[in-house]
């Protein structure tokens, strides 16, 4: 009787604290036509304190929607246009000498912002990844011997373009553990399609003010933590990341010697974590079996790494992933 009294509590608290992610999504519906799943994990990821990976060809309102969270909640907005020839100071900022007072004064860089959108990440060099791993996991940032905290909420939504890679300097495994989320940002419906034409063809669309306030975000913030998550759904996501760096123990002899690295423990916490911010946008105080199934794709694509056999016969992450949560048993 008890736990089921503290699960209505929960669940009233999800439901006055989830009216931000509702008036978030009518804000960002106002300029934005579809790509509905991918607000919601980028919303998922904003209050789960996560950062989005973005792949996608160029025009698919990447930068529009992101731009648009960031206006809806009235957050500070950087943009960094990665190059090969970025330097790290580029990003955290630098020391500058003032002659006139014989000191160094810190210059912050575009870093310092509530939402950052790294642009086209995979052409930084090692120098400027580095750097911005260390401002998306310590949510700090070094400039000479200080450190320095960054905004709260800081969320990094990184973009990258599949099909150009000359020029490129693809992410280590290291950093790619980091995004939550890696998202595929495909093309719109038909449908979906002609209405972008439609409201492009008339007068320039004025984009809606903001809708909510940083302490919103943080009060979501605080009742996702709060959402219930029983024991059986813990186990069930550590088998399902089990299931990834050993198939054939799990039960998946058909993919055996096509996993060379599965997901890490980090994945676990992300699955679990972004498995929150999906009841919390249901305005459900705790966590289902539905839940996991339904971020898993977005959270572990980018975390399971395949053999060279696994490539020649072009069996695809996805696919695995598949037969991965086909297989392990829901409870």
């Amino acid at each position: 009787m008890g736990a089921h009294a503290d699960i209505q509590k929960i669940n009233q608290r999800v439901l006055s604290a989830s009216a931000v992610a509702d008036r978030l999504t009518d804000s960002v519906g106002q300029v934005l036509v579809g790509q509905q799943p991918l607000l919601e994990r980028v919303l998922i990821a904003l209050f789960t304190r996560g950062h989005v990976l973005l792949e996608g060809l160029p025009g698919l309102a990447k930068t529009l929607l992101v731009k648009r969270v960031a206006g809806g909640l009235d957050a500070s907005f950087s943009r960094i246009q990665f190059t090969p020839d970025l330097l790290p100071a580029d990003v955290v900022g630098t020391q500058i000498y003032h002659a006139d007072s014989g000191r160094f004064v810190v210059k912050h860089g575009p870093v310092f912002a509530n939402i950052l959108l790294a642009d086209e990440i995979n052409r930084a060099p090692a120098k400027v990844q580095s750097a911005l791993l260390e401002a998306m996991e310590e949510r700090q940032v070094t400039i000479g011997e200080e450190s320095h905290a960054l905004p709260d909420p800081f969320m990094v939504l990184a973009t990258q373009n599949p099909i150009e890679q000359e020029g490129t300097y693809p992410l280590p495994e290291a950093q790619m553990d980091r995004f939550m989320f890696k998202l595929k940002v495909d093309y719109p419906g038909r449908d979906d399609e002609v209405e972008v034409l439609r409201r492009m063809s008339g007068a320039p669309i004025k984009a809606p003010g903001a809708v909510a306030d940083l302490k919103a975000v943080q009060e979501a913030r605080d009742t996702v933590d709060e959402i219930y998550v029983d024991d059986a759904i813990l186990a069930y996501a550590t088998d399902v990341v089990r299931a990834t760096r050993d198939p054939e123990r799990a039960g998946l002899s058909d993919l055996g010697g096509l996993v060379a690295f599965g997901a890490s423990p980090r994945a676990a916490i992300s699955l679990v974590r972004a498995a929150r911010g999906h009841a919390f946008l249901r305005h459900r105080g705790y966590v289902t079996p539905e839940d996991i199934k339904a971020i898993g794709m977005d959270v572990l694509r980018h975390r399971v790494l395949l053999t060279y056999e696994a490539e020649a016969e072009e069996v695809g992450v996805e696919s695995i992933l598949e037969r991965v949560f086909g297989h392990v048993e829901a409870p």
